[in-house]
C-alpha cells in the first residue's frame, strides 16, 4: 500500500516503530495467504470484524482494501447490513456511515 494512503496516525506509528508495523503487515498478508479465501472475501470478513469491534479506522482500512480487491460498494454495504441481527442496528449504522464517508471521499 502506498504511503499516501495511510491515515496520519498509522503513518506516525509506521514512522516511529517501523519494525512493529512491518511485522503487523506481514502477519496480515500471511494469514490471508494461508487459506482458500480470495483477497476480496478476506477483506469483507475483516470489515465485518472491524464493524463488530466498532473500529472506525479498521472499517476505513478494510473498505479501502476490499475496494482495491474488487469489492463493489453494493457488496461492502451488503456485508455490513448482514451484521444487523448479530451486532445490532446502531453499530451497523455507524459502520455504514464510516464506509459511506470513505467511499464518498473516493467518489464511489
Amino acid at each position: 500500500m502506498a504511503a499516501a494512503k495511510y491515515p496520519k496516525w498509522y503513518s506516525f506509528i509506521k514512522q516511529s516503530h517501523p519494525k512493529f508495523i512491518e511485522c503487523l503487515e506481514r502477519l496480515g498478508e500471511t494469514l490471508r495467504q494461508e487459506g482458500p479465501l480470495d483477497e476480496k472475501t478476506a477483506h469483507l470478513i475483516q470489515l465485518a470484524a472491524a464493524a463488530a469491534s466498532r473500529s472506525q479506522g479498521a472499517v476505513h482500512s478494510h473498505v479501502r482494501r476490499a475496494r482495491e480487491a474488487g469489492a463493489s460498494p453494493a457488496e461492502i454495504y451488503h456485508a455490513l447490513l448482514l451484521l444487523t441481527s448479530t451486532i445490532g442496528f446502531p453499530t451497523v449504522s455507524a459502520a455504514l456511515s464510516w464506509a459511506h464517508d470513505l467511499m464518498a471521499e473516493k467518489g464511489d
